[in-house]
């Protein structure tokens, strides 16, 4: 495999036009199998967005990626402000900032705003396309109605009253809707030409082997104007491949490098970039009544099944053990009661209870990738939890495919005819806001397919309690409630838990400055050479 993914690098970066030491061109090697999808609705989850989402485009409100010492907060972007109705708190105002322009050079404007809500949410618009809903879609799923207030104004309405909807519109990345009309309405045309208002543009691309975008030197945020000329994308789904890459000084930049092999980069002269994450990987279990994670002894036995300090030292150093989504000391951690811990004896205890012993042990299948978005290094790390899990009398076999095809399991849902026989996926979830954390597993409103519930979960006293935080605003009371949540999660054992991810980056010797925030995005626009 190794010599695959390093043919397929030589031949993406043969050529002129990719002579690194000619201009700054810093050349990214992705764990995705392929480019994420260029239209403004990326796939290949969120390393999508950081490759091919927030380059290209800007969302209405975006995230702070320029410092490290905190996490990322929410700012304006293609919206300078939002704010909710006094009188209705369903809706959401939002004043767009002006003077800003689309690649092609069209203007952006309400108009485009309400274009591009309809692209995604109403399935009777022409410029609908299924296959940005299909990736962004549920992610702005408290949108109700929208409408032009003026040319500078659109409202928003939400389903129900959404405190924390501020947080989704950071999936609305903004597409030109000038270029599509100019490219015959046509999203397979407009991907190979997009044009957004993002700091750089699409030059070319060939799928599974490279993208190129180089720096819009017209970009409306003078702060954000890239110091490359441009960045080329390269998907190398395979760690080691990843790392001989960067050794061979064919890359600038891998994300995840192999563990044993970071020793190895450093003495060569790159540099581990890390930092706290707002990230777990996890088991997301099914909850259908033929599931054995139906039973909270068995979600309890298999979390105190797994040694994550040993798995720690496999990925050499860089996981943080977790013991809930959020880490303690995380504003949304709460005080559960149930401790997540290393204890073979008490798993076998809880299983024996239920009824698995030597003579009827547990099976288990989960599905997991090869790769992908945040996925840390998910063969050695399923690798180490089956071994794990063998010593306490669990046999656990892996469902293998790609990350893409892994998504596509995941919307489908536990009860769907693909995922027959699966008690689990193995998956990265981010915790930067209280959607993506929590509402989006633990409300039933959110069962597959309709959203990201995979396993189907509900239970009345969830659904109260998030009820409750939606409609509370003020941002004290709203951690207390978040805490309250995640204890009851914790408490429930509702995931299995594996590790926190801090987002190891091997950088070459031309990358000068990066700033690796507290955030699952990378923002190029700082990166020097």
């Amino acid at each position: 495999m190794v010599g695959a993914g390093m043919l397929a690098l030589s031949s993406g970066l043969s050529g002129p036009a990719f002579a690194a030491d000619e201009k700054k061109v810093l050349r990214v090697a992705m764990t995705a199998a392929d480019i994420p999808l260029t239209t403004g609705g990326p796939d290949n989850g969120f390393e999508g967005f950081r490759a091919t989402g927030y380059t290209i485009y800007d969302p209405l409100v975006a995230w702070d990626l320029t410092q490290e010492k905190a996490p990322a907060k929410l700012v304006p972007g293609l919206a300078e402000s939002w704010s909710v109705d006094p009188k209705d708190p369903k809706k959401w105002v939002l004043k767009l900032r002006p003077g800003v322009k689309f690649h092609d050079g069209s203007a952006f404007t309400a108009d485009a705003v309400i274009w591009n809500l309809e692209k995604l949410l109403n399935d009777k618009a022409p410029q609908y396309d299924a296959k940005q809903a299909a990736q962004v879609r549920s992610r702005l799923s408290s949108a109700a109605s929208w409408r032009k207030v003026d040319d500078l104004t659109v409202e928003i309405t939400t389903k129900e009253v959404d405190s924390f909807f501020p947080y989704q519109l950071t999936f609305l990345l903004i597409s030109s809707p000038a270029q599509f009309e100019k490219l015959g309405s046509n999203w397979d045309k407009f991907a190979a030409a997009p044009s957004g208002t993002g700091p750089f543009r699409l030059t070319s691309f060939v799928p599974r082997e490279r993208a190129e975008l180089v720096a819009n030197t017209d970009y409306w945020d003078k702060t954000r104007k890239p110091k490359i000329d441009s960045l080329v994308l390269l998907p190398i789904p395979e760690p080691s491949a990843r790392t001989a890459a960067l050794l061979s000084g064919q890359v600038d930049w891998i994300e995840a490098p192999a563990p044993d092999q970071i020793p190895a980069l450093k003495a060569a002269g790159n540099t581990i970039a890390s930092n706290i994450y707002p990230h777990y990987i996890s088991y997301m279990l099914s909850f259908q009544p033929d599931s054995p994670f139906a039973d909270v002894k068995v979600r309890k036995a298999v979390n105190l099944a797994i040694d994550r300090e040993g798995m720690k030292e496999l990925l050499g150093g860089m996981m943080i053990p977790a013991v809930g989504s959020v880490p303690p000391g995380h504003p949304w951690f709460g005080n559960p009661g149930f401790k997540i811990r290393y204890d073979p004896a008490e798993a076998k205890r809880l299983l024996k209870e239920v009824g698995y012993g030597p003579d009827k042990p547990l099976a288990l299948k989960v599905g997991i990738s090869t790769s992908g978005s945040g996925q840390m290094q998910p063969l050695p790390m399923n690798e180490f939890i089956q071994q794990n899990l063998a010593e306490v009398g669990v046999k656990l076999e892996f469902d293998v495919m790609e990350w893409g095809a892994l998504l596509g399991r995941w919307r489908a849902g536990a009860q769907g005819p693909a995922n027959k026989g699966l008690s689990a996926l193995y998956m990265s979830s981010g915790t930067f806001d209280p959607f993506n954390a929590f509402i989006r597993f633990f409300d039933s409103r959110y069962a597959a397919p309709n959203g990201f519930n995979w396993g189907g979960f509900k239970d009345p006293a969830y659904d109260a309690l998030i009820a409750k935080m939606l409609t509370t605003f003020e941002p004290a009371a709203q951690d207390k409630l978040l805490g309250e949540l995640h204890s009851k999660v914790v408490d429930d054992s509702l995931v299995v838990w594996i590790g926190h991810d801090v987002a190891p980056r091997g950088l070459g010797p031309k990358v000068k400055k990066m700033v690796q925030p507290q955030s699952w995005y990378v923002d190029f626009t700082q990166v020097e050479m």
